[in-house]
């Protein structure tokens, strides 16, 4: 099992999204996510994307909100991710990290960007709930095959 952490950071009606292309056997490769990592002994999630934030792109997180629980299935793993966005950030942006690429994209373009598709399915509640302006707190489980295949999808 494995407890993970991951964040949208929101400015002008775009999503910071990393185009992963830099690590060797990457699971993400090529795939557009948000940015996040493992939570490291004595950290809390909170800390863990602070921390996460920071490595990748520069920017120093001055609040989050935590917006979803999602669990990821794949096989006989299991990750636990904690999902946050952040609108009140600080610092200068690194374009440019040692995962990929970094870029702000449209919310309304989001979907058409190469996402797992799981993702898709809990940015679409994202990013309801960032249009109507509530912050409720959602789950998600996420099942995928051995072929990375979505086989299931339940809204917790």
């Amino acid at each position: 099992m494995t407890i993970t952490t991951l964040c949208y950071l929101i400015k002008d009606n775009k999503y910071l999204m990393l185009h992963r292309t830099k690590k060797v056997k990457d699971i993400n490769a090529d795939k557009y996510i948000g940015v996040g990592g493992h939570v490291e002994e004595g950290e809390s999630p909170t800390d863990c994307i602070k921390r996460e934030v920071y490595e990748e792109t520069g920017l120093v997180l001055n609040s989050v909100k935590t917006r979803g629980y999602i669990t990821f299935v794949m096989g006989n793993e299991t990750e636990h991710a904690t999902l946050f966005t952040s609108d009140d950030f600080s610092g200068q942006l690194t374009l440019e990290c040692d995962e990929g690429e970094l870029t702000w994209v449209d919310i309304d373009k989001v979907m058409d960007l190469n996402l797992w598709e799981g993702d898709k399915a809990f940015l679409k509640i994202l990013m309801g709930q960032d249009q109507e302006g509530k912050c409720e707190f959602f789950s998600i489980k996420l099942v995928y095959d051995c072929n990375d295949n979505l086989i299931q999808t339940v809204y917790e």
